[in-house]
């Protein structure tokens, strides 16, 4: 008969094991000045940056180079997709002074090229076109000589918003395939790969630059990945980034794999034999990544294609 000494044995839980990155992935910790000088203008001008807003692993790298990735139509996306880490919700009206901004931080910055991108406003009767078209217009103005990168949405389809957006001349139009067909709805949940296909296509036939990138570590086959380069090939894609999916936390979607620096290094070799172009590839590469370097490449394929060259 129990005395009511004994005690209860509950078994001993483990830790949950932190799953660490390889060895080949580091990232550079911010501490140079030109670092902090970037992010007291971003917040002197009361600007999101995809760099923060996405915890970009590469923002001391870039920062300190004073390159930045600007992103307007505020900091609240519209979209859930299952990667991202930009907040989703109901946004704030667009501010009409943004553009104005956008263009006195880049016009501090003196960069031979940058790239802006956005949150998805699907709240917007336009899906922002006509913000991007402002914004784009504005930082040529104040930017004459810089080379002008945009990553845009998929605008739901409508090709005469990504008009509106063309129509004002960005330098290179991007968008993001992020992944390939069997995995997009899974990934992106309100986008789709023949939609973003459409859009990539509308502007190839309108002889912009093209850019799209791929995020490799979501399940994906070698194989499904060359067969998605190789369509790109066919498309006319002038440049293409290729990089290691890496989850914000614990709520997105699972790291399947580590792609290792040679196979990232092979796939980049099969992409400019499929005929791209340009192809960035290696496991911390993200759309922007060493784009600011990029300046006398645009100005080449923008002759190539018989376009007004930059002043």
């Amino acid at each position: 008969m129990s005395d009511g000494s004994e005690r209860l044995h509950l078994p001993v839980l483990e830790a949950p094991v932190r799953r660490r990155h390889p060895e080949w992935i580091r990232a550079t910790l911010p501490s140079k000045p030109a670092y902090f000088e970037v992010r007291n203008m971003v917040r002197e001008l009361k600007l999101n940056t995809v760099c923060e807003s996405a915890s970009c692993p590469n923002i001391g790298e870039c920062w300190t180079r004073r390159a930045l990735t600007i992103m307007i139509l505020g900091d609240i996306c519209t979209r859930s997709c299952r990667f991202c880490d930009v907040p989703t919700g109901r946004p704030l009206p667009a501010d009409p002074d943004e553009p104005r901004r956008v263009a006195e931080m880049l016009g501090r910055l003196s960069l031979e090229h940058t790239v802006i991108t956005c949150v998805d406003r699907d709240d917007l009767p336009d899906f922002g076109a006509a913000h991007w078209a402002e914004t784009i217009r504005r930082v040529k103005e104040a930017c004459p000589q810089m080379t002008l990168e945009i990553l845009a949405g998929d605008f739901k389809g409508k090709t005469e918003h990504v008009d509106i957006v063309l129509d004002a001349d960005p330098d290179v139009f991007a968008h993001n395939l992020e992944t390939v067909p069997r995995l997009s709805r899974q990934v992106r949940v309100q986008a789709s790969y023949p939609r973003s296909y459409k859009i990539l296509e509308h502007a190839r036939k309108r002889d912009a630059v093209t850019k799209t990138g791929l995020m490799l570590g979501l399940g994906e086959t070698r194989e499904e990945v060359e067969a998605v380069l190789t369509e790109l090939a066919g498309l006319g894609v002038d440049i293409v980034t290729l990089g290691q999916y890496l989850a914000p936390s614990k709520s997105h979607l699972p790291i399947e794999r580590y792609v290792h620096p040679t196979e990232f290094a092979e796939l980049e070799q099969f992409a400019l034999a499929a005929g791209i172009t340009h192809v960035v590839a290696g496991p911390l590469v993200r759309s922007s990544y060493h784009a600011d370097g990029q300046a006398a490449l645009v100005r080449d394929l923008r002759a190539a294609k018989g376009l007004a060259p930059i002043s």
